[in-house]
């Protein structure tokens, strides 16, 4: 089930709603109710996801109880818990693009599996992780199993995000006041909800048409179409991910859940440092957390050098995590590379830039990262840089007769929703700022 369709809007949201608040009539633990609720909203789209998600927080919650047994094994089990973690995560996402990788070097004809890929896997892995590691370091000894399976499967962060912490979480669901219906979060939250409805259904919905024909039609490229082609991902795939964002952060405040902020106004940043303080900022917070400050802690001796190697490691992993491709291999190096170009630029050049600069180059710098992240095939996203950069038939060449330019100046809606792209995301603030002013 997704968040804009029409049963998740006109019934399962609207049903959630009332047990929620008014579930105490019917004498049934509504902590029990959301954690029901949220298993059918998971198993709306394939009913044979589910006894993974089961599995996986049975294993946890397992680990949890090792952990904080007074076993002297803590750390082992904590070890243990996170590798079969990540161990899952391998089998179910990337076995068959390990596969396919073996039998290209070796030449080998290994069949593949066909796993299932189950829905939310990354972020439900990422959020388990995060959970045993703060039970090992924070000593979290009262958790009980409903509060830990509402935790996990909690509708509105399940599919997409925000990666959540359970102290941020649970106080909010043990807090009485929060299961009384509040007219103000209510409100707010059908705004975000909205906001975000809109950021999905016609930003996001209008320009991945024209994206996707761009895509289908590659050939035909030209330097101003594929500059229109690239920008027009940037800004799909900004208000596909934050529109969906929205959609549940504005879902949980309906329910007095406050979630934490995921995005803040990215594409405003001047630096690829800055970029990642805003873009995605729980995963941010996971790999700086508890990939580089681990990875950065096993070094015997840490300089300049050696920081930047483990930056570059992490997003690689940023990358595999995105999804079982090369491209997304890519995309990763690609962010990990400029992070060092921006930490070297900080460290040793003495000059000033301009702020405007600063945000056109970071801009530009983003806008061709995603080129990997929405293009699979190598070869293909060479051919888009090589026309981005073919300035010659800029200069030469007669711009406005190819396809795809035809049909984004000809399209009046299409061309319409791409400036306002551009007016929205430089010009307003953040969908959040609603909630931090309640």
């Amino acid at each position: 089930m997704l968040f804009y369709t029409l049963p998740y809007l006109l019934f399962f949201l609207p049903i959630t709603l009332v047990l929620f608040f008014y579930g105490k009539f019917l004498k049934i633990d509504r902590k029990i109710i959301l954690i029901l609720l949220s298993a059918f909203f998971y198993s709306w789209w394939n009913i044979y996801y589910l006894p993974l998600i089961i599995f996986s927080i049975l294993m946890n919650y397992y680990f949890y109880k090792k952990i904080t047994s007074g076993n002297p094994n803590r750390k082992k089990n904590l070890i243990f818990g996170i590798t079969l973690n990540i161990l899952l995560l391998i089998i179910f996402k990337y076995t068959d693009f390990i596969i396919q990788n073996i039998n290209l070097l070796l030449s080998t004809n290994i069949s593949y599996l066909n796993l299932p890929f189950p829905l939310a896997i990354s972020f439900f892995t990422f959020q388990s992780i995060t959970f045993l590691v703060n039970v090992y370091d924070e000593d979290l000894l009262d958790v009980k199993a409903k509060d830990f399976f509402l935790f996990i499967i909690f509708f509105p962060q399940l599919i997409a995000g925000p990666i959540v912490r359970y102290r941020h979480m649970m106080p909010q669901f043990n807090n009485e006041s929060n299961w009384m219906f509040n007219k103000r979060n209510f409100i707010i939250g059908l705004i975000i909800l909205f906001i975000g409805l809109v950021k999905k259904v016609y930003f996001a919905g209008t320009l991945s048409e024209f994206v996707d024909m761009g895509h289908q039609n590659l050939g035909e490229l030209s330097f101003l179409s594929s500059w229109i082609l690239s920008l027009s991902f940037t800004f799909e795939f900004y208000f596909d991910f934050s529109g969906y964002v929205d959609m549940a952060t504005g879902s949980a405040l309906m329910l007095n859940i406050v979630l934490p902020q995921n995005f803040n106004s990215p594409l405003k940043a001047t630096s690829v440092i800055d970029f990642w303080q805003r873009w995605h900022m729980t995963l941010t917070y996971f790999l700086t957390t508890f990939i580089y400050y681990p990875l950065l802690k096993s070094l015997k001796q840490i300089n300049f050098l050696s920081t930047m190697l483990i930056t570059f490691c992490v997003f690689l992993i940023a990358g595999i995590w995105h999804g079982p491709s090369w491209n997304f291999i890519l995309f990763g190096a690609f962010h990990g590379l400029g992070l060092i170009i921006n930490h070297v630029y900080k460290r040793y050049l003495i000059f000033n830039i301009s702020k405007f600069i600063l945000w056109f180059l970071t801009f530009n710098f983003i806008n061709i990262s995603f080129i990997f992240f929405r293009t699979k095939e190598i070869e293909n996203i060479i051919l888009i840089l090589k026309k981005m950069f073919d300035i010659k038939s800029f200069f030469y060449g007669d711009l406005l007769v190819d396809k795809l330019s035809m049909k984004f100046f000809n399209d009046i809606n299409l061309f319409i929703c791409f400036i306002l792209s551009i007016i929205v995301c430089m010009a307003f603030k953040n969908s959040y700022e609603l909630i931090n002013k309640r």
